[in-house]
C-alpha cells in the first residue's frame, strides 16, 4: 500500500527545533545540529509539524510502505552517525519495541568492524544512562526492554498523546462488584487523531472502533464489549479529516494485520459514517478483515449485532 511518510531536507533544516514539540509520538530529536526523523515506525505521516518549520525544510512524501524492516533501518541510518543511532535505539526501547530493539543491536554487533563509532558506548548510553557497560549486550538489552513494556509514557510532544501499553491482570474482574469494576483499557492514546497505526497494540489485534457516545450509553462496555481489544474512538458528524481516519485504517489492516474489526455506533443517523470509513479502508486493501457491527441504543441497549 502507498503510504505517507516524513522527509526531511537537512541542507534546509538550521536545527532550530521548533518542529519537535509537535510531533506527537516524539520520533523527531534535533541531532548534530539536524532534525532527524528517528523512527519511521512511529511517524503516521499527519504532517503535524510541517507548519512549524520556518525554513521548509519539512515535506510529506507518499511512498509504497514495505513491512518494517530493523535491519534495513539500521543500514540507512548508520551512516548519520552515533548519536542518530542511540536516539532511535532509545526510541524502541522507550516504546516496548523489544524484538526490533534486539534486531537493531544484533546487526550492530555483526557489522562491528565496520561501524565508525565504539559499539559499547552506544549500549552504554542506551541501556545504562551513560554507565559503562560490564556484562554481556543481549540480557541488558531484553531485560531494560521488558520493564519499559507497558510503563512508558514516550518521549516528546502532548503528554496527552504519548503512546502507552497498559497490562491487565488475568483475573481482572473476580472479587470486584459493580461499584468498583476496573478499566479494561489497554492502551493510550485512543482518539483516531492522535492513534498510530504502526503501534505494538495494533498489531494482530482485534480492533474496537467506537463512536465517542457509545460507552457512556453503556454500563458494560468494558466488561463486555472491550475486554481484549484494542481501542479507537471517533465521531463522524464532529470530527474532521475523516480521509486520514481512513488512511490509519487501511494501514491497521494491511500493515498492522488486524484480526478483526469491531464498529459500535449509535441509533443516531451520524454514527454511520464509522462504518462507512471501515468500508472505504478495507476496499483500499486487499486483506479480507472480519467486521462486525453493532448498532447501540441511546437507552443503552444493543440493537443490533451482526457480521457485515
Amino acid at each position: 500500500m502507498i503510504r505517507d511518510i516524513l522527509k526531511i531536507d537537512e541542507e534546509l533544516c538550521n536545527g532550530c527545533g521548533l518542529c519537535v514539540p509537535n510531533c506527537h509520538e516524539g520520533a523527531l530529536q534535533v541531532i548534530d545540529g539536524k532534525v532527524r526523523l528517528v523512527s519511521e515506525l512511529m511517524c503516521d505521516g499527519l504532517g503535524a509539524c510541517i507548519g512549524h518549520c520556518p525554513e521548509g525544510a519539512i515535506t510529506i512524501e507518499k511512498r509504497e510502505a514495505e513491512p518494517y524492516n530493523e535491519v534495513r533501518v539500521m543500514e540507512q541510518m548508520v551512516n548519520s552517525g552515533k548519536n542518530t543511532i542511540i536516539a532511535h535505539l532509545k526510541h524502541l526501547k522507550d516504546h516496548g519495541e523489544t524484538g526490533f530493539l534486539q534486531e537493531g543491536v544484533g546487526w550492530l554487533k555483526s557489522h562491528r568492524d565496520e561501524l565508525k563509532f565504539k559499539l559499547d558506548e552506544v549500549i552504554s548510553e542506551v541501556h545504562n544512562h551513560g554507565h559503562k557497560v560490564t556484562a554481556s549486550f543481549a540480557a541488558p538489552i531484553a531485560a531494560a526492554a521488558h520493564h519499559q513494556h507497558g510503563h512508558n509514557h514516550g518521549g516528546g510532544g502532548c503528554p496527552g498523546s504519548r503512546e502507552m501499553v497498559i497490562e491487565k491482570p488475568s483475573d481482572n474482574y473476580q472479587n470486584t462488584t459493580s461499584a468498583d469494576q476496573p478499566s479494561e483499557l489497554r492502551q493510550w492514546p485512543v482518539q483516531m487523531h492522535l492513534v498510530n497505526p504502526n503501534a505494538p497494540y495494533f498489531r494482530g489485534a482485534d480492533l474496537l472502533l467506537a463512536a465517542d457516545c457509545v460507552a457512556f450509553s453503556l454500563g458494560n462496555f468494558h466488561s463486555t464489549w472491550l475486554k481484549g481489544k484494542s481501542l479507537a474512538i471517533a465521531c463522524p458528524k464532529l470530527d474532521h479529516g475523516m480521509e486520514i481516519y481512513i488512511e490509519k485504517l487501511t494501514a491497521m489492516v494491511e500493515t498492522a494485520k488486524l484480526n478483526t474489526i469491531t464498529v459500535m455506533i449509535m441509533e443516531v443517523p451520524c454514527c454511520g459514517g464509522l462504518l462507512q470509513m471501515v468500508k472505504a479502508a478495507l476496499a483500499k486493501t486487499s486483506r479480507k478483515v472480519p467486521v462486525k457491527k453493532i448498532i447501540v441504543g441511546i437507552q443503552g441497549n444493543i440493537l443490533e449485532e451482526e457480521w457485515v
